[in-house]
């Protein structure tokens, strides 16, 4: 069990014959197309990677990613924190191997003879893992300056929908 910094390459098929576990934070902001859509870059992700060969003797690996980030909430645009909790299970392949094979419940992860680039990896599943739409718990959410409904005022003259005559000659059956 490794608890530190993150490697930022491992090979997945030497850490699976050990049955390796990785386990450490990296900053927020080595993350950088992360941070793109982010109000901050402040904090720290919290990884854990569980390599180890399963029953027929493929690579596998698990991997668990934790992390609060700032966003704007799209309905009051004030920052918003949100929790964000990212668990995937891979089968390593080789490159163009027949990935058939691969069991159920598995993403499958084509790898050459290269290391694998872990941070990569990480923040392509953070890049997932975030909201479409990013905004507070309705009930905690307040409403934009300016966006109050209008009041009707009791001077208002009440009009007749131009549409009406429209209405009346539908029901009409002669028409």
């Amino acid at each position: 069990m490794s608890n530190g910094p993150i490697p930022p390459h491992v090979d997945p098929r030497k850490l699976a014959d050990r049955s390796a576990t990785l386990e450490g934070e990296l900053q927020l902001a080595e993350l950088s197309r992360l941070c793109g859509p982010l109000a901050d870059n402040h904090g720290m992700v919290r990884t854990k990677f569980f390599f180890e060969r399963d029953e027929r003797n493929a690579v596998v690996f698990h991997s668990e990613l934790e992390v609060e980030v700032k966003m704007v909430c799209q309905r009051c645009l004030e920052l918003v924190t949100l929790p964000i909790y990212s668990a995937c299970d891979y089968a390593v392949v080789k490159e163009g191997a027949n990935t058939q094979s691969v069991p159920q419940g598995y993403d499958v992860l084509e790898l050459g003879e290269d290391p694998l680039d872990l941070l990569a990896l990480v923040e392509e599943e953070l890049l997932l893992a975030l909201p479409i739409v990013p905004a507070h718990d309705p009930k905690d959410c307040q409403q934009p300056a300016g966006l109050e409904e209008p009041e009707s005022s009791e001077d208002e003259v009440t009009r007749s929908n131009p549409f009406s005559v429209l209405a009346q000659l539908k029901r009409d059956p002669n028409v």
